[in-house]
């Protein structure tokens, strides 16, 4: 009976953790590519990790960010 209270709430616990971990959209290969930061492609990396700025978007189609000009 002991090991049931500290199985059960390591479980739950652990559960918990996974149920609320996000998703990965983009890749570390990326960041090495590209020597740039998540938040050089992606608007918010957290809360909005899909809406992609002007060079997420020029990455996306051309696979990689080369000849893309900052917006200044």
């Amino acid at each position: 009976m002991s090991h049931l209270r500290i199985t059960l709430p390591a479980v739950i616990l652990l559960g918990g953790f996974l149920v609320c971990s996000t998703s990965s959209y983009g890749k570390p290969e990326y960041t090495k590519q590209t020597k740039k930061a998540c938040a050089y492609c992606h608007v918010d990396s957290k809360a909005k990790p899909k809406e992609l700025t002007d060079a997420g978007k020029y990455y996306a189609e051309h696979k990689s960010l080369d000849g893309y000009q900052d917006k200044k």
